[in-house]
């Protein structure tokens, strides 16, 4: 056989642009560098653009050397690359004095200056867990980033379409800075997402602020809006049936004992936002906030409740006892809810018949995570209606809490329920139920 004299070629290099991109798009910096130096096909793909829409820079507190070169790596091809981005999420891990904020705003301060100047396609940015209102955060170096974030904010504003600065708890002033950032060019602003959970301060009554009031009034197209219901009034409602209610579809709040949240809602201005707005659905989530009084001024029968979640985290009141809001409040939602979660430290009070027949009367009811004092035959009475048709839920997460160290018992009786309704958890259930001793 004769030698034609040509290298025979790897069947890689008849591999399609769009295939060739897909394999990089599942490596990781190091190796997308590495792969570029085999070829000018491999090396175009590299450049590609779509390769480089999203990112997340991770600032280390105490980095490692890994985790250095890695934010480093990061870091230099989200500038390189900067003009391709549409996408963005940095994250601040374990921040432990002044020098390291310092630090990472002078970082900050680089890449966002840099972005604002070659990019033109970011459609969402998401900075979680700044907590500006921690002492390491010094005040020039605050005002300093919060300076250069509103700055990068306003240069983005046309075509930013998702924000998230949850937990950056920033004063009311400082907040309302950075969101009117957003509304600065054309006085208002057609983002369609923001999440500001965990946005302000504790202890701040910010439903009570004009200012915040006028700053919410500059959003035009919300379609999904995260808070803290210590924003919560009215005004606000009225502010987004006004400006939104075309476009709002999901409100979620979170509700924490130590942010106010006695101030008086009217049914009537959900009623009108919901006329509005009709295919708004509302998530609520409380943490610590248990007592039925407290709640009823929350959960009113106008609101399009799609799924709620009550967490005690552990904590024990005396006081407080569930069965009220199981048997009145939560039942208002039986045509609507979808998801509930509850995490209870309900100690001697057994809730097993009360939230059984709650399960039941809610027809739309698919999710259902309980953290609680239950007894095991709750969990064979429930998989017996669910295999009798009469609801129709697909997750079960279940955590039975119990005050004996030795839960024995407790595991056999859980064995011989699940092997009883194995054919249904099998084929139809997202199913997990253990014991967990509460000593």
């Amino acid at each position: 056989m004769e030698d034609d004299g040509e290298p025979k070629q790897s069947s890689w290099a008849y591999l399609p642009d769009v295939c060739l991109s897909h394999v990089f798009r599942w490596l990781d910096d190091r190796d997308r560098s590495r792969a570029a130096l085999v070829c000018k096909k491999w090396s175009c793909t590299m450049h590609s653009g779509s390769l480089w829409r999203c990112r997340t820079i991770t600032f280390y507190g105490q980095p490692s050397r890994a985790r250095t070169l890695e934010f480093q790596s990061a870091l230099w091809y989200t500038k390189k690359f900067g003009k391709y981005l549409k996408r963005l999420e940095i994250k601040l891990s374990n921040p432990y004095n002044a020098p390291c904020i310092k630090k990472f705003q002078v970082i900050m301060r680089g890449l966002l200056s840099h972005l604002g100047k070659c990019n033109s396609h970011l459609e969402s940015l998401s900075i979680k867990y700044l907590e500006l209102d921690c002492l390491i955060w010094k005040n020039v170096v605050r005002a300093q980033f919060i300076k250069n974030l509103a700055a990068f904010l306003k240069r983005m504003s046309n075509q930013l379409d998702y924000l998230n600065l949850k937990g950056a708890r920033i004063t009311l002033e400082e907040g309302c800075e950075l969101l009117n950032s957003l509304s600065s060019l054309t006085n208002r602003s057609f983002i369609s997402e923001i999440n500001i959970e965990d946005f302000f301060s504790l202890h701040l009554s910010v439903y009570s602020s004009a200012l915040f009031h006028q700053t919410m009034s500059k959003f035009h197209r919300l379609t999904i809006l995260t808070f803290n219901y210590n924003c919560m009034s009215d005004e606000l409602l009225d502010i987004l049936r006004e400006h939104s209610s075309h476009s709002l579809c999901t409100l979620n709040i979170k509700c924490h004992i130590h942010d106010p949240h006695g101030q008086v809602v009217s049914g009537m201005s959900w009623a009108n936002l919901v006329k509005r707005a009709p295919k708004l659905n509302v998530n609520f989530f409380f943490e610590r906030v248990m007592k039925h009084d407290h709640l009823a001024r929350i959960l009113l029968v106008e609101i399009p409740v799609r799924s709620i979640s009550l967490r005690s985290c552990y904590f024990s009141d005396p006081d407080w006892t569930m069965r009220p809001t199981l048997t009145n409040l939560l039942p208002a939602y039986w045509h609507g809810l979808q998801k509930l979660t509850l995490e209870l430290n309900n100690d001697h009070e057994l809730l097993d018949n009360e939230l059984l027949q709650l399960i039941l009367s809610c027809k739309r009811l698919l999710f259902l995570k309980v953290w609680a004092f239950l007894s095991v035959s709750f969990m064979e009475r429930l998989l017996q209606n669910r295999a009798e048709r009469k609801c129709i839920l697909t997750t079960i997460k279940v955590r039975i809490y119990t005050a004996q160290d030795d839960s024995t018992e407790e595991e056999r009786l859980l064995a011989d329920i699940y092997r009883k309704f194995k054919y249904l958890i099998d084929s139809e259930l997202n199913y997990f139920v253990i014991t967990y001793p509460m000593v």
